[in-house]
């Protein structure tokens, strides 16, 4: 029996061994003058190998920091591994929704996340540096972000996802202001409009981007992604749209990450084979 079980434990460590290696790096902005950390998850056999790979952005939602998504999704580190793929989650700031804000000069999170964040990953790991190999997606701030970001830079990004994203901005829980961010009552209502994906798809072609979005059905987010969902429809945008039980958490974005990773990995595979380096 006691040999029985010290096999049973030699098996799960050797299965819990083989993760991939997160690496916590600093990148200077030059639009924002500062470094701004990331957390880079590559898979075990990564220093290795001769291979180039894919990447995954993946944006933490508001009062998050870079290091939320591995606490939400341990199970990034054998994702990796077993999807083949790298995954950057960088600093977005406490509120910074991702955009290069209007009001104040000095929060350049858009600039940072997509030039240049992608031109320092493309240069220091072994990346495939074209759209069809570089996604795109996050929860709640991240999720619109991650929306916002690829439909702005669509020559950086072949595919995007939100996981309970506030897509539509004017859709704010009460007791949430923005100015800070937006400027002030003057101009704020015309900016969270500019700014929101709801509105901004209306410049989306048909496959220009491949997308996906969900959310939980007791989210409070629930509506304004129904209404994005209904909206593509419309303007005849192929999309991946779906709901499942599950509210504004952990839980359901622990769970929503797995699905993602596999409609981005079919993205990657659908791509022409990358030129070897």
């Amino acid at each position: 029996m006691k040999q029985a079980a010290f096999v049973v434990f030699y098996f799960l460590l050797l299965a819990g061994a083989k993760a991939g290696n997160a690496d916590t790096i600093s990148v200077y902005s030059n639009s924002m003058h500062k470094s701004i950390k990331c957390i880079v998850i590559t898979p075990t056999d990564y220093k290795k190998s001769n291979k180039t790979y894919p990447v995954l952005y993946l944006l933490h939602g508001y009062a998050g920091n870079y290091s939320r998504w591995l606490t939400v999704a341990p199970q990034l580190k054998n994702k990796v591994d077993e999807l083949q793929l790298i995954i950057v989650c960088p600093d977005g700031g406490y509120g910074s929704w991702y955009i290069d804000s209007p009001a104040d000069s000095a929060s350049r999170y858009e600039t940072f996340t997509a030039p240049e964040l992608i031109k320092h990953i493309d240069s220091t790991y072994k990346t495939i540096a074209d759209r069809a190999h570089r996604a795109i997606s996050g929860l709640s701030m991240g999720g619109h972000g991650a929306l916002y970001l690829a439909i702005k830079h669509k020559d950086l990004f072949g595919a995007a996802g939100s996981m309970s994203g506030l897509v539509d901005l004017g859709y704010l829980p009460k007791g949430m202001n923005f100015n800070y961010l937006f400027g002030d009552s003057s101009v704020a209502a015309a900016n969270l409009q500019k700014y929101s994906v709801i509105n901004m798809v209306n410049s989306l072609k048909n496959r220009e981007l491949k997308l996906t979005f969900d959310c939980g059905t007791y989210d409070l987010l629930i509506i304004p992604n129904r209404n994005l969902h209904q909206k593509l429809l419309k303007l005849f945008i192929d999309h991946d749209y779906a709901e499942r039980p599950g509210i504004h958490n952990a839980v359901y974005w622990r769970n929503s990450i797995d699905y993602q990773l596999l409609f981005f990995r079919k993205f990657f595979d659908e791509a022409l084979p990358p030129v070897k380096r």
